[in-house]
């Protein structure tokens, strides 16, 4: 599982790049960034996101854009029906693309300003959301001219929802050198492979071959936040996925997710979110 400069390939006849992703297993962290924007509809499947400096969880029917060469992946934790796979539909378009729709038809302008709000990543309203599932389920069927019609649809749809959640930092956009790249890259990837078991600074600068005070200042550089805090973020962000999506114990959650104590689970947990656990798994069943 390593990160990488994804590069996409149209089919021939087509503008766009698509795909329907279905995983029995999970959606695995590949931490990965692209020239294309991506509209990706998760469905069936719950977990965490990763865009940019951004962690948060995601459930099914989960619809995000987001922008050229921004750092993103999934990382499931569980599908929901458990018969049927992890489903991710992903469409991925240029934004001159969209910029030249929107230059020659003139009622497409909102997708550009969309386009331009994309760059640190949106989230969608689930009203706007379950409103564009069913079109674009339907377009994974159709030949390509009708789902170049539906994509646009969609862009066009989309593009009215004001409600519209932005994602990452507007520092997560610069596009970082090839070395520096390399390097987060691998940090990162070990440290989403392995932060349930524990991880020490040396372990990591290692990972980078840097030294820990160049680790340090790598990491803040590129994610904004220290490493403990980004590995906390993780833990919790897992476990919010695991009060939402499960009827587990606490204590199993926060011993699942890398905790030695309850108690200090249940501090770190208030701190981030501003409750317990306990009541964060209240409130949620209560809105669902």
């Amino acid at each position: 599982m390593k990160p990488f400069l994804e590069k996409l390939q149209p089919m021939p006849g087509t503008s766009w790049a698509m795909l329907n992703r279905r995983l029995d297993d999970q959606l695995p962290f590949q931490w990965h960034h692209h020239p294309e924007l991506e509209l990706t509809l998760t469905l069936n499947s719950r977990g965490q996101r990763f865009i940019g400096d951004h962690i948060g969880s995601y459930d099914d029917g989960d619809l995000v854009l987001i922008g050229p060469n921004l750092p993103h992946s999934w990382s499931s934790s569980e599908k929901i029906d458990q018969a049927g796979p992890h489903v991710a539909l992903v469409m991925w378009f240029r934004p001159e693309w969209a910029q030249t729709l929107a230059g020659t038809f003139v009622e497409l302008g909102a997708v550009a300003a969309m386009v331009e709000r994309a760059a640190t990543g949106l989230k969608f309203t689930d009203a706007y959301a379950a409103k564009a599932r069913p079109v674009i389920e339907d377009l994974f069927t159709r030949p390509p001219h009708e789902r170049l019609l539906c994509l646009m649809q969609v862009l066009n749809m989309l593009a009215q929802d004001a409600g519209a959640e932005p994602l990452a930092s507007p520092r997560s956009v610069p596009t970082p050198s090839s070395q520096d790249r390399s390097r987060i890259d691998r940090v990162l990837d070990h440290i989403h492979l392995n932060y349930a078991a524990g991880l020490s600074l040396s372990e990591l600068s290692d990972v980078a071959a840097l030294s820990q005070s160049g680790l340090h200042r790598l990491f803040r550089r590129h994610t904004h936040m220290s490493i403990t805090d980004y590995i906390m973020r993780l833990k919790i962000g897992e476990a919010c996925a695991m009060l939402s999506g499960t009827s587990k114990p606490i204590a199993h959650i926060a011993e699942a997710v890398g905790y030695e104590t309850l108690a200090n689970f249940n501090r770190q947990f208030r701190a981030l979110k501003g409750m317990t656990p306990r009541s964060y798994r209240r409130s949620f069943r209560a809105a669902g």
